[in-house]
């Protein structure tokens, strides 16, 4: 029987990285928290302790907080994919890098109606998420790029309805064609591979335009349950953006119960709840094109999703 290395990989987690940009007046403040991963073979650093071939963690850190001043923060994706480039291109036995990027918003103060020029508060819209997957480099460089969003709370009064499900003895769940809908979303969309290679995405743009369009669908669509809502609301991203092969949600159900107020006399036509942080529903899912590119290495190591 013979014992070998499996799967592994290795990096540093975690680095929060806020870059102040004050080339005027008017700052501009980028809030970013970044962890770097590289894989290949590393046998001997694992089999005889020889680190020969490894790029040290620190080395990593560092590139990351150097590369926010040399080469500047735009998109969170181009930062990514010049950050994976880099370190494989430093690490001649590393054959892929894995760099995740999420960034906390920040929006300006208003004074006397105005934004200010360098006071903010930190936003609640959401954090924005990438995750760059790049194999090998030159002619065989293969890019994978998933973006979104986590931590985006969302909830309708009313056009939301739960019924006709299975029952068995320990079901108590009464049937309601009106009720809370409301979740912490986490969406999460893989890019085409062939757009990625181009390198033709425009990747604010193209994060914009799909988180608008997530709410407004979670806005107009009639929901007879949370997995519906999230089928009609990765549909409509795919047939309005060519350049999305797949979306994942992943959206605990915030559930809200009716208060019975009948015992002091009081009725409660639909208006006071109380809302329970668990246990809740978690309900995940994938909506894609029957004609979607292949992964690959796109999903590696991102939890959370079915």
């Amino acid at each position: 029987m013979a014992i070998v290395l499996g799967n592994n990989q290795y990096g540093k987690a975690q680095n929060h990285v806020v870059r102040v940009y004050r080339d005027t007046a008017r700052h501009e403040i980028r809030d970013l928290t970044v962890s770097s991963a590289l894989r290949g073979d590393f046998s001997a650093a694992h089999a005889d302790g020889d680190q020969k071939d490894v790029l040290p963690t620190d080395t990593q850190k560092n590139t990351v907080f150097s590369f926010a001043k040399e080469k500047g923060v735009g998109a969170i994706e181009d930062y990514a994919l010049t950050l994976a480039d880099h370190f494989i291109a430093q690490t001649p036995v590393a054959d892929g890098a894995r760099i995740e990027v999420s960034e906390t918003p920040w929006r300006r103060i208003e004074v006397d109606g105005q934004g200010h020029d360098h006071a903010f508060v930190q936003s609640g819209d959401g954090v924005r998420t990438t995750v760059v997957n790049v194999d090998g480099s030159g002619a065989d460089r293969k890019a994978n790029v998933v973006s979104g969003f986590t931590g985006v709370t969302v909830l309708k009064s009313t056009g939301s309805e739960f019924q006709g499900f299975l029952k068995d003895r320990y079901t108590t769940l009464a049937e309601t064609d009106d009720r809370i809908l409301a979740t912490s979303l986490v969406a999460r969309w893989r890019y085409e591979s062939q757009a990625v290679q181009a390198g033709n995405v425009d990747w604010d743009k193209s994060y914009d335009a799909v988180k608008a369009l997530l709410l407004q669908r979670f806005a107009e669509i009639h929901s007879k349950a949370l997995q519906q809502t999230l089928y009609g609301m990765g549909e409509s991203v795919l047939q309005q953006h060519a350049e999305i092969a797949e979306i994942r949600f992943s959206a605990p159900n915030k559930h809200h119960f009716l208060v019975d107020l009948s015992p002091f006399g009081v009725e409660n036509p639909g208006e006071v709840f109380y809302a329970a942080d668990r246990p809740y529903g978690l309900i995940e899912a994938t909506v894609l094109r029957d004609d979607a590119s292949e992964p690959g290495n796109a999903w590696l190591a991102t939890p959370g999703f079915c």
